[in-house]
């Protein structure tokens, strides 16, 4: 068997036909006694490990199911990986927003590394979890998954597939997923009870797009990590809550701090849309291999909650002491919207510690409705 890491799947479609060198593993809710019900249950308040495995690999494909009475299961279940027996996880992320959407729901899509395969309307929020990111260890690996709702998960199944190797070449990262929120996110835009939906004209100067940022201090941080790697996309959910005012809320660029720089960074973008491939807005839902819109508000007034993804699948973008994944939360981040994100990366360990899981509570998405006018004013800053 080979000592070097071959990736398998879409990225190597030109090497189906070459002589494979691993042995096929999958570990899964199967079971035992014969019979059909091949789940586990997951008590409310537990914490299960779902494998452990020993030696050089790479875990090629997970995929998960959950029926739980608690329909924001996906949003309270936490998943954890762990690499060469490491103490702190390298993947903590609420389970919904790992596989590519967010605001505790579920929702029917496809791209190259995450799919979820949902009902329409999806019966008791339940989906089908896929992921086919590859993460490889060297000394061994460990899932884990935590039912932070108060209700039972009567049956959750699995299948994880991997590929066990005699050894991994030292250059080869591990994979990391990291979940984060600002609820909401501090702005200072105009509120307009009077106008509460201006008209949008590309080219007439507002206040609004002339205030600068010119530091990306108040961006909304995606990922900060230390190290060497490269990032591989993200998925940002937003709750459009401030859409009394100027409604859209794809102003944002994104700016891309490379191993320290100063503004302005390497990679500076024109907008949230653009970052997300698209342009003058989004369409509604659309989903695309490398980025689309997994969960949709209404795209009349960009109102609602809305998940979108982006992969850097074909040109990952590399760092060699740190990397700061930031986007401004509409222009010169004028926005008071709720936040939060799922960053995908590979590094070489050790990786920065990551910051404290929010409660349970902290993660909880707000109910659907926008702000009152005294809740704006309470979060509103003024510039």
């Amino acid at each position: 068997m080979t000592n070097l890491f071959q990736p398998t799947g879409i990225h190597s479609l030109l090497d189906l036909a070459r002589l494979k060198h691993y042995r096929s593993k999958k570990l899964s809710s199967w079971d035992r006694t014969g019979g059909n019900r091949d789940f586990i249950s997951l008590a409310a308040g537990e914490t299960r490990m779902l494998g452990e495995i020993q030696g050089a690999g790479c875990i090629t494909h997970i995929w998960m199911t959950v029926a739980c009475e608690d329909l924001l299961y996906p949003r309270k279940m936490v998943l954890r990986l762990y690499w060469d027996g490491e103490t702190l996880p390298s993947v903590e992320c609420p389970l919904g927003d790992f596989f590519g959407v967010g605001h505790g729901a579920v929702s029917n899509f496809v791209s190259a590394p995450l799919a979820m395969i949902a009902s329409e309307p999806p019966l008791n929020n339940r989906a089908a979890f896929n992921c086919f990111f590859p993460m490889p260890f060297a000394l061994g690996a460990r899932i884990e998954i935590q039912n932070e709702s108060d209700r039972d998960a009567y049956a959750f199944f699995y299948q994880i597939s991997y590929e066990l190797y005699d050894s991994l070449a030292d250059d080869v990262c591990r994979f990391h997923a990291l979940w984060h929120r600002e609820n909401p996110t501090t702005g200072w835009g105009e509120f307009n009870v009077a106008d509460p939906y201006p008209a949008f004209r590309l080219g007439v100067p507002e206040p609004l797009w002339d205030t600068p940022n010119l530091s990306g201090q108040e961006n909304y941080v995606i990922l900060d990590a230390a190290g060497t790697g490269h990032f591989v996309g993200c998925v940002l959910n937003l709750h459009n809550l401030t859409n009394k005012t100027f409604t859209w809320f794809g102003e944002g660029d994104e700016m891309i701090f490379v191993d320290d720089e100063p503004f302005p960074p390497s990679i500076h973008g024109t907008g949230t849309e653009d970052y997300f491939c698209s342009a003058f807005g989004f369409p509604g839902k659309f989903t695309t291999p490398l980025f689309g819109v997994s969960l949709a508000g209404d795209s009349r007034d960009w109102s609602g909650k809305w998940t979108l993804y982006r992969f850097h699948l074909e040109s990952p973008i590399v760092f060699q002491r740190s990397l700061r994944v930031t986007i401004e939360h509409g222009h010169a981040n004028d926005r008071s919207d709720d936040y939060s994100s799922v960053a995908y990366w590979y590094q070489l360990e050790p990786h920065k510690a990551f910051p404290a899981l929010p409660s349970v509570n902290e993660r909880l998405p707000r109910p659907a409705g926008q702000h009152s006018l005294t809740d704006f004013q309470a979060i509103h800053q003024p510039r």
